[in-house]
């Protein structure tokens, strides 16, 4: 993407991972911030949800390796900057709702207007058309709420609808799709010379990402997907054990009838391979919840580390189930260098997640955030603009 320039008018993380990603793939990515609040996800440290005195990591994710521009787009200065930017551009990438969108007349026509060759790029909560349009939303209501997720995940018993894993979980799954697309438009204007419009929203992630199970609703004609937790697991091959240490190991083994033997023989009890109960795969299905019983006794007869030795050799898919902490830790992570050593602008190290692809077996290079408008001097400046120019936006509060 070298050689590639992106303005993104977007806050939060949804939309500015995709930026994000872009300039680990070369892009240069400008990050248009009004000059006196800036991308609200950088207050998240006065908030609380940052440690005091660390790194802000929720703002460093979606926005490595951009520049900052800090212009009021509510100016007319502002906006005329703005559009001389776009001049520059290849990609024009937002998150703004269709109002925000008219009032700041940053619509598709207002920018094709100052560049007839612009991928217009526009990520929303639920989609462009619709009488929701204009509402805003988070990936916790409109990717994993709406899309059938949580309710999906969540064992009728809990009496709760879990959360998503993590913070920004459908928002960095959302930005990469984003990012693969702004890809596929730069390929077809260069083929073509044709500057497409491109949409995303964490409702449509959601509903892909749900995709077998919505199909497998109508298909069955079913108001709610059959739920399972460990302990009646249709398949017991495909089901999560625990240790005696409390922990557990998640197996995938969809072919049973290869995998059984050897897994029930490096649980310590070969005698299940000539069990009538558990003679096919279609009987173990029909006796499942007996087999489910017989390995989780079986798992629960050694601790993790040693379950790490037993299992290491085995053909069968299977994994720990790991904490997020200890994922900085796994050895292919590690070994592929899925995850970055960053300095802040404070110079503070600390770890960042790497875009989850590479170009010619290495990773992208991973950049510190910028600080609020730390590039808006040296931006105008490659558009034209005098410093005498410059001072005068600033004067008139129109940059920061």
């Amino acid at each position: 993407m070298n050689g590639i320039r992106v303005v993104e008018v977007a806050a939060w993380t949804y939309v500015p991972v995709a930026g994000a990603i872009l300039t680990e793939w070369g892009a240069d990515v400008l990050k248009i911030e009004h000059p006196e609040t800036g991308d609200p996800q950088r207050g998240l440290i006065s908030s609380g949800l940052i440690p005091a005195g660390g790194v802000n990591h929720m703002f460093e994710l979606p926005n490595r390796g951009k520049r900052s521009v800090a212009l009021d787009l509510k100016t007319e200065e502002g906006r005329e900057v703005l559009m001389r930017i776009v001049a520059t551009a290849d990609v024009f990438l937002t998150n703004l709702r269709p109002g925000a969108r008219r009032k700041l007349r940053i619509e598709v026509q207002d920018v094709r207007a100052h560049n007839d060759k612009i991928i217009y790029v526009r990520g929303s909560a639920a989609g462009q058309r619709g009488e929701e349009s204009e509402r805003g939303g988070y990936d916790m209501t409109s990717f994993w709420a709406r899309s059938g997720a949580a309710d999906n995940v969540s064992p009728d018993e809990l009496g709760y609808a879990v959360t998503m894993p993590g913070p920004a979980f459908g928002d960095t799954l959302g930005g990469l799709t984003l990012a693969g697309a702004i890809s596929s438009a730069l390929f077809h204007r260069e083929r073509t010379g044709e500057a497409l419009t491109v949409d995303g929203s964490l409702l449509a992630l959601g509903v892909w990402a749900m995709g077998a199970t919505i199909a497998g609703s109508h298909a069955f004609g079913l108001d709610r997907y059959p739920k399972t937790v460990p302990a009646t697991a249709a398949n017991p091959l495909v089901n999560s054990y625990r240790t005696a240490d409390d922990r557990s190991i998640a197996i995938v083994m969809l072919e049973s009838d290869r995998y059984f033997p050897e897994l029930v023989r490096v649980l310590g009890s070969p005698e299940l391979i000539d069990d009538p109960r558990f003679a096919s795969h279609a009987l173990r299905g029909q006796n499942h919840l007996a087999l489910v019983e017989v390995l989780a006794a079986g798992f629960a007869k050694k601790t993790l580390a040693e379950w790490r030795i037993a299992l290491k050799d085995i053909d069968g898919s299977w994994a720990v189930v790991q904490t997020p902490h200890e994922v900085l830790s796994d050895h292919q992570v590690q070994a592929n260098d899925f995850i970055a050593d960053v300095t802040d602008a404070n110079g503070t190290d600390f770890k960042l997640v790497s875009a989850p692809v590479q170009f010619n077996e290495a990773p992208g290079e991973v950049k510190r955030a910028p600080e609020h408008g730390e590039h808006t001097d040296q931006v105008l400046e490659e558009i034209g603009l005098s410093m005498d120019e410059i001072v005068e936006l600033k004067i008139a509060g129109a940059v920061l």
